[in-house]
């Protein structure tokens, strides 16, 4: 077992811990499998997290910040605001290579809601994203990008629900979902609903 500072090894057991909830569930995995996958012993898990609930509730955590983040990173150099919702439209943390087994466990945890704490990890979660996309369409709207007729909070659970619906779908991997088999893709068409002509095509080969 080799020896990582304290803050990589945390992140290598959320990352460990990712791929097993996602696969298992919370319920079913335990912390002598979660021990087993990241190579070290179980106590090294409890130094890090209370409990396995706890694991579970900074991986739903770490999974928010990092679609944060990301988004961010994608808003970098663009242009006006009908770009920058283009730009978040197209990026669904649930279905791209790096999100997708958090976001995995982020739907098994719906399942936990009766479990308070699971639940307010979850609702905080939800509250930033809804936060984040508020402020970019309020700042659209103010460039006359997107219409004013609808408040920038409901818009945001709008394309919340949409989004977590078209996650769904694709971790379902139901045949054909998301187009038409002839180029036409929902995003384009959220987008375009959303910014108008403003909006750009996604390139054949994004996801």
């Amino acid at each position: 077992m080799s020896r990582l500072p304290a803050a990589e090894r945390r992140e290598q057991l959320l990352d460990r811990a990712a791929e097993l909830f996602s696969e298992r569930g919370f319920a079913r995995t335990t912390t002598a499998e979660l021990a087993k996958a990241a190579g070290v012993t179980e106590p090294i898990i409890y130094r890090h997290f209370a409990s396995k609930r706890g694991l579970f509730i900074a991986l739903i955590e770490r999974t928010g910040q990092q679609t944060l983040e990301q988004w961010a990173k994608d808003l970098e150099g663009a242009g006006d605001a009908a770009e920058r919702l283009r730009r978040v439209i197209g990026d669904n943390p649930m279905v791209s290579e790096r999100g997708r087994a958090g976001y995995r466990v982020f739907l098994q945890a719906i399942s936990e809601v009766d479990d308070e704490e699971i639940h307010k990890a979850l609702s905080d979660h939800i509250t930033k994203v809804h936060q984040f996309l508020v402020r970019e369409i309020e700042l659209a709207q103010e460039q006359h990008k997107v219409t004013g007729r609808f408040s920038a909070a409901v818009v945001a659970w709008l394309l919340i629900n949409i989004g977590m619906g078209y996650g769904v779908m694709t971790a379902m991997n139901i045949p054909g979902h998301g187009h038409d088999g002839q180029g036409g893709h929902v995003q384009d068409v959220l987008a375009r609903v959303l910014i108008g002509r403003d909006a750009i095509p996604r390139n054949p080969g994004e996801a």
